[in-house]
């Protein structure tokens, strides 16, 4: 058996293609298919553990969820997480293969187009459908040469594509038509269509629009997608999605974060996010950490040394430290629980800048990095609750000090995390434990909150079936669907106005 496929490009970044195939994946399997997410290549420090214990991208990892499937390394078999602005670490088939500037990935990346289309025919073996996401724009010609992301590899699998313009963001004719007219001919043939997402009112008004497209791009529309309220119940992928949600004034606590430079993992606030008596706000660069705040967390980050330089940069040092002297509490998760140790040893540069750097000095525990990354599903109790746990570690770096003998969690085999003496200051590895419904509402409760009857695993798969619903209603999908081909397809089968095939 081969599977069908279909690629889902877009004008830009964040224009909605990691969320709308999430949504296609939940809707091809309630058609009866078995359906795979596949994304070539992917860019984010927001990345979820596999079973095999290998890391993918956390909108493959969601994208999965919709399609009724675990997470597997080969829906996303290249992933770059940046550590600095001109290094980033690789990552592939879900093993780290070193660290390259961005001048010399671009040089040699399509040296990994082997190992794209090993996953590719894996998966294709496997199921019915393939679901593919692009990544920023094929509009990109100058890296057209090497590209493994768009359409390199659309041409290289004979995979038709849709282009995904945002009209929220304004220009979306201008985007999807020039979009096309700077590709070579033989990539704009791999188009078979567009959609149009995030449309604020009326569809209607945007018909003269549609017409307009269609006629200037030769491009057939498969729909114009609403602005959908339950995108903002799903986990973002990247950083420049973040939202931070109206002011909760009835909240019976005050959670803030700081969105450090190189965040990761950052989906770890979202069930708290969702909590009704949580107010929980992110704190952008520029700004203080809000004097008011009952706790403070620190995420994960790609880069302890360079973000808890950035940290230092805005002040927040300060913030936190007053905080912590006027009873607040603070939880550092990955890399935030490292910052909170006394010193981060970095002699190889494993995690980004390479040195030595105090910490913030609010837990005794000091951090040495190490070329041995930890990639693992978890299953830990609470050592204050006793509530049973699941989450995962993806981390370089083992910390030892005094605090570590107060743990926050008990694994199979050792204790894990840290408490200050007072127990105002914690820090774990393991992400993913506000996830845990039970595990998040006893923590609420230990720092002055109520918690509530979310299930928030519940709550996502429901904004996914709501997703999906969207849709059903807005996206011609079966037309979409029936453009996917074998392997091999080729454009001139394919009638672009009519959206059928043709003998």
């Amino acid at each position: 058996m081969t599977a069908r496929a279909l690629m889902l490009q877009g004008t830009g970044t964040d224009v909605g293609k990691s969320i709308i195939t999430a949504g296609l994946c939940r809707a091809a399997r309630r058609r009866g298919l078995s359906v795979a997410p596949f994304k070539p290549q992917n860019m984010s420090n927001n990345a979820a553990v596999c079973e095999n214990g290998g890391e993918i991208g956390r909108a493959q990892a969601l994208q999965a969820m919709a399609a009724g499937l675990a997470p597997h390394t080969d829906f996303n078999p290249v992933l770059l997480k940046p550590q600095t602005d001109r290094d980033t670490q690789v990552i592939v088939h879900g093993r780290p293969k070193g660290v390259m500037s961005a001048s010399n990935y671009m040089t040699n990346r399509i040296d990994l187009m082997g190992a794209v289309m090993e996953s590719f025919d894996r998966l294709s073996q496997a199921h019915d459908l393939i679901l593919i996401e692009g990544a920023g724009s094929p509009a990109e010609t100058n890296l057209r040469d090497r590209d493994i992301a768009n359409m390199g590899f659309a041409r290289k699998a004979g995979v038709p594509v849709c282009l995904l313009g945002d009209i929220d963001k304004g220009g979306v004719i201008a985007s999807i038509v020039g979009t096309k007219a700077v590709l070579s001919d033989a990539d704009a043939a791999m188009i078979v269509g567009f959609a149009i997402n995030k449309f604020r009112g009326d569809p209607a008004l945007f018909e003269d629009g549609v017409i307009d497209i269609e006629r200037r791009a030769g491009l057939t529309c498969f729909g114009v997608i609403p602005w959908l309220e339950a995108v903002s119940l799903l986990p973002a992928e990247d950083a420049v999605s973040m939202q931070t949600k109206p002011r909760n004034k009835a909240a019976s606590i005050k959670i803030a974060a700081p969105m450090l430079s190189r965040i990761s993992n950052f989906d770890d606030a979202d069930p708290l996010r969702q909590e009704p008596n949580v107010d929980f706000c992110w704190v952008a660069p520029g700004r203080p950490i809000p004097k008011d705040a009952d706790v403070i967390i620190l995420f994960g980050t790609k880069s302890t040394i360079g973000d808890l330089q950035f940290l230092r940069s805005q002040g927040w040092d300060h913030d936190i430290h007053s905080h912590v002297r006027h009873g607040g509490r603070v939880l550092g998760i990955c890399g935030g629980y490292q910052m909170l140790g006394q010193r981060i040893v970095d002699r190889e540069g494993v995690d980004g800048q390479s040195g030595e750097t105090q910490g913030l000095g609010l837990l005794d525990l000091t951090t040495e990095m190490s070329n041995d990354k930890t990639v693992l599903e978890r299953n830990a109790v609470c050592t204050i609750s006793g509530e049973r746990v699941t989450g995962y570690e993806i981390h370089a770096g083992r910390s030892k000090g005094n605090d570590l003998t107060r743990a926050m969690l008990r694994l199979d085999d050792r204790e894990e995390g840290a408490r200050s003496v007072s127990g105002a200051v914690e820090g774990t590895y393991v992400h993913g434990l506000f996830a845990n419904d039970r595990f998040r509402s006893t923590w609420l409760a230990r720092v002055g909150a109520e918690g509530s009857d979310l299930n928030y695993h519940m709550a996502v798969n429901t904004a996914l079936d709501q997703l999906a619903d969207g849709l059903e209603q807005s996206l011609e999908i079966d037309r979409l669907f029936a453009c996917a081909q074998l392997p091999g397809w080729h454009p001139a089968s394919f009638s672009v106005l009519s959206g059928t095939l043709t003998p």
